[in-house]
């Protein structure tokens, strides 16, 4: 396998990252040509359904290209809140941990369900009703003024950027270079490339059916390898006893890091010692996920693309089914790999480790492409490295579509308030392109960063400045006394104590084996899922407190926007407020077709088209921004009311209505017996 081709740009800590799977791997790791087949075939089929639901999509509209004209059925919404969670990142991480700690991390995709069922039971009702693109704007309308809003879009983009994005593109590159020796760079240029297609034509219908495809393959290729894997240590019995005796042959002397931890099989772990303490891994945990799951852009997004709550809530089912899976598919075969392959997945000696992985601190994270390149057979070999590429695309996508929803509707429009609906598809298109720039330009950076510290760093990073976000969205929907001073110095209030402790781990690193932990004890004996915790709980503290010094927010005022108040008949004040095109008012249904403003604004369409009157390159750039030449049809009062009904309506069939209920039980009972049997 060939040494990746340095850029400039990478330091020789980069170099090192770069050259080391090789020893990893061992030689003459090669692609067969069914392998490249079956590469091949994939990338055509996605390309192939990115296309037809281009076509097929509403992408001349707000709603059409943001919310997928508000026309998703619940099996497509459930595959995607799925793949947009699992990328890259999470197979190698989850497995890498799963090889260092055992099963107990598999409890981060359990939690998830329940969260899932809050969002379609509690959350998306409230979105749907109070009439909201982004969440952002949800806040804005719950409390007014702008600062919220400008702050709570720059901080997502700013998260998606340096934690989602990036480590999704270097674990998928990571894994692609270990497999097929391909120059890092090169790699993930073209598979930024070809998600970005598909994303700016085609908006967020393309990015849910893409999504939906690339879970099946996901699904379907991880449940073979986890089939050939648990095959080869003698199943679930083999595992637990190889897992014990997964000793590496270097060991650091007098000390205990090469073992195996006594608890691996256990899920509730020791509250002080434990490695994810009980405590944290239940509550703490879920404060982190709430952010995730419910308060998140590109979660939500794709909930609120719904036909209806009963399709919302049945894609929340689905998901929750779906997120059970990981810990099968992907711990478990890391915890296999470590059995397996101890003296390179784990490995204790920094030295050896770095010349394995390229990092001092173990590595861990080589374990699920190490299963992937050692134990599958000719042909399937090309379907797993299309999981890993599905995995990526999926998650960037949705990153990108749900980054350019944000960047066009809270942060565009507060520039430029009379922004028209074209100007807006354009900008949201063009901002895709800005951030694909970006990911590029990450990549070297991110490469010469310490692979092995990779993971605690997205998780760290979100457990510092996520947990204010929960707090803020809970009191939001639950506690109608909350105002805006109060929300917005709860927030700030979060980001300082959050920055603090994250600036503290970033100034001291963890120790390799052996060496002495100088960390001060806020750090060392502080979890941070306990601290994600008690955060939540001080800004909740800080929120209320204000409030309640400041005047309340009028009854009337609050109508449909809190779960209280979720059927309350829309209020005066609410209809003039629907201005400008992110209000639901101008959010144009799948059935409305419009050529944005150029009824109003003739020139400015005329400009964005390009200059010659029907030439081919006008033609191309109308259907790339989905412009159409149609005027606009105008709505009389009485029909805009019509649609601003239908679109806020969260009404239920009853029979729906019961149908996800049970379902919902089910999976909540499947869930419960789960985690006792683990526990």
């Amino acid at each position: 396998m060939e040494l990746a081709a340095m850029g400039p740009g990478a330091s020789g800590n980069g170099a090192r990252t770069a050259a080391a799977p090789d020893s990893a791997l061992g030689p003459g790791v090669s692609l067969h040509a069914y392998d490249i087949g079956v590469l091949v075939v994939y990338f055509a089929f996605v390309i192939g359904v990115g296309v037809w639901s281009s076509i097929r999509a509403s992408r001349g509209t707000i709603g059409g290209y943001f919310l997928a004209g508000r026309s998703m059925s619940w099996w497509p919404i459930g595959a995607s809140l799925m793949s947009s969670n699992v990328g890259s990142g999470l197979f190698i991480g989850l497995a890498g941990t799963g090889a260092a700690g055992g099963l107990a991390v598999g409890g981060f995709e359990w939690n998830a369900t329940w969260l899932l069922l809050a969002l379609g039971w509690i959350f998306v009702p409230v979105y749907i009703a109070a009439g909201v693109v982004t969440m952002p704007q949800y806040l804005k309308k719950r409390f007014g003024g702008q600062r919220i809003q400008v702050y709570m879009s720059v901080l997502s983009l700013i998260l998606y950027i340096f934690t989602k994005i990036s480590t999704d593109i270097f674990s998928g590159a990571l894994f692609i270079q270990m497999a097929l020796g391909w120059n890092l760079y090169l790699s993930t240029v073209i598979l930024l490339v070809v998600t970005a297609v598909y994303t700016i034509t085609g908006g967020l219908t393309a990015v849910i059916y893409t999504d939906a495809l690339q879970t099946v393959i996901m699904v379907g290729g991880a449940l073979v390898l986890m089939f050939l894997g648990f095959r080869e240590v003698g199943w679930y019995s083999g595992l637990e006893q190889q897992y014990r005796q997964a000793i590496p042959n270097v060991t650091v002397p007098n000390t205990t890091c090469h073992l195996p931890r006594p608890d691996a099989f256990h899920m509730l772990r020791d509250p002080v010692s434990g490695d994810i303490p009980w405590p944290g891994l239940i509550f703490g945990l879920t404060v982190l996920a709430t952010w995730c799951w419910c308060t998140d852009q590109v979660i939500v997004q794709r909930s609120l693309s719904a036909k209806s709550l009963s399709h919302a809530k049945g894609g929340s089912v689905l998901g929750g089914y779906l997120k059970i899976l990981p810990m099968f598919f992907i711990v478990m075969p890391g915890m296999v790999s470590r059995a397996l392959y101890p003296d390179e997945v784990g490995c204790v000696d920094p030295d050896i480790c770095q010349r394995i992985c390229g990092a001092r601190v173990g590595c861990s994270n080589i374990a699920y492409p190490k299963l992937v390149i050692t134990l599958m057979p000719v042909g399937l070999r090309g379907l797993m490295i299309a999981v890993m590429m599905a995995a990526l695309m999926s998650s960037l996508t949705s990153i990108f579509n749900s980054s350019s929803t944000l960047f066009a509707i809270d942060i565009w429009q507060r520039f430029r308030r009379k922004a028209t609906e074209q100007e807006l598809m354009v900008v949201g298109r063009v901002f895709v392109v800005f951030l694909v720039v970006i990911s590029v330009l990450w990549v070297p950076i991110i490469q010469s960063s310490n692979s092995g510290q990779l993971f605690d760093y997205i998780q760290s990073v979100t457990s510092y400045l996520a947990p204010p976000i929960t707090a803020l969205f809970l009191l939001a929907i639950f506690c109608k006394r909350v105002t805006e001073p109060g929300a917005f110095w709860g927030l700030m209030f979060g980001l300082a104590v959050g920055l603090l402790r994250m600036v503290l781990e970033f100034s001291y690193r963890a120790p390799a084996c052996g060496e002495v932990d100088q960390r001060p004890a806020v750090l060392r004996d502080f979890h941070y899922l306990y601290f994600a915790l008690i955060l939540c709980g001080l800004t909740a503290i800080v929120i209320v407190t204000v409030s309640l010094c400041t005047t309340p927010i009028p009854e009337e005022k609050l109508a449909r926007l809190t779960w209280w108040t979720r059927h309350h008949p829309h209020s005066e004040l609410d209809k003039e407020a629907h201005e400008g095109p992110s209000g639901m008012s101008e959010m144009p249904s799948a059935e409305h077709p419009v050529g944005g403003g150029e009824a109003a604004n003739p020139s400015q369409g005329r400009e964005q088209c390009g200059a010659s009157h029907r030439s081919w390159g006008k033609l191309l750039w109308g259907w790339f921004c989905g412009l159409s030449g149609a005027p606009e049809q105008g709505l009389s009062p009485a029909e805009k009311a019509a649609r601003e009904q239908k679109l806020t309506s969260i009404e239920e069939e009853p029979l729906w209505r019961s149908v996800c209920s049970i379902n919902a039980v089910l999976l909540l009972t499947v869930n419960v017996f789960l985690w006792g049997y683990f526990a």
